[in-house]
């Protein structure tokens, strides 16, 4: 299995990350379905090591807290816009979660993840698009904010890999308190 920890979007929100897609030749929208705010990435496990995981997440107690979202953001490699995001706002409630779940998943044995924890919504991979274009469509959207969003559980995804895009299946919902 190939799973992921994330917070799922509401149906409102997606539809104005999605309204967002669009005017960039060479850009690979993120589906509006696919849209969610990774918390940890996990890959290919094993059936039994999955399990170990469920439990592990299911033992996690954080607060509900709402998501603010803000702005359009990119990721580069070697000078190179990679892919546009959008962040989220750093919150207190939304890093001690995120915290929770890495320590819950390094418990059962995972690697500790290398990458610093970059809270954001991916919109599109950009790696064949002509940077004039990418940088229009960040100075357009750089005030794009939706009303913040209220998280109330935080969820475990598989991912099935297809041909024009990943396809994401929630497997189990862990409610906030």
């Amino acid at each position: 299995m190939r799973l992921f920890v994330a917070l799922a979007l509401p149906a409102l929100v997606k539809t104005q990350l999605g309204a967002l897609a669009g005017g960039i030749p060479g850009a690979k929208w993120v589906p509006p379905e696919n849209y969610h705010l990774t918390l940890r990435f996990i890959g290919e496990i094993e059936p039994w090591r999955a399990e170990e995981v469920d439990a592990a997440l299911a033992g996690i107690r954080s607060p509900r807290f709402d998501l603010a979202l803000a702005g359009i953001g990119t990721f580069e490699k070697a000078g190179r816009i990679m892919s546009l995001h959008v962040p989220a706002e750093r919150s207190e409630a939304l890093g001690r979660l995120q915290g929770k779940v890495e320590t819950a998943l390094q418990r059962v044995g995972l690697e500790p993840e290398r990458r610093r924890f970059a809270p954001h919504v991916t919109l599109a991979r950009t790696e064949k698009a002509e940077t004039h274009k990418l940088v229009s469509f960040l100075q357009a959207h750089a005030l794009f904010r939706p009303p913040p969003v209220p998280i109330e559980h935080f969820t475990l995804f598989s991912s099935r890999l297809g041909k024009e895009a990943a396809h994401y299946v929630p497997e189990v919902e862990y409610e906030l308190a």
